[in-house]
């Protein structure tokens, strides 16, 4: 599956941004999808996934109550609703897909997109 991302830009904290990953290829219905996202010099962090029906979400703490994931397997679209956001929430944002849990890693990944938060 290939994956790209885009949405991300340049907001003021307390803002909202959506983020859209689309993907092509087959069997986009069969791969759990999710989010990451990295800063200079930090690991690559997991920040939101869902499971391939997309009945169950999930979240790192640090996002909790502030993002939703949500896919529409129609569109081969992943999406990343941010509210209320914080400047630590700035970074390049990734969109995955595996198999497997998205919190012990991917196999699949897209181009990042540059979330910058301002205060």
């Amino acid at each position: 599956v290939q994956l790209q991302a885009y949405g991300g830009g340049l907001v003021q904290a307390g803002a909202s941004l959506r983020l859209s990953c689309a993907a092509s290829g087959r069997s986009f219905s069969i791969y759990n999808m999710g989010w990451f996202r990295q800063t200079p010099g930090k690991e690559r962090e997991f920040v939101a996934g869902i499971t391939r029906s997309g009945d169950r979400t999930y979240y790192a703490d640090n996002v909790s109550g502030r993002f939703t994931v949500s896919r529409d397997n129609a569109k081969t679209t992943v999406y990343l609703q941010m509210n209320s956001l914080k400047v630590e929430d700035a970074a390049v944002y990734y969109c995955a897909a595996d198999l497997r849990d998205l919190r012990v890693g991917a196999r699949y990944w897209g181009q990042g997109t540059q979330v910058t938060v301002s205060s």
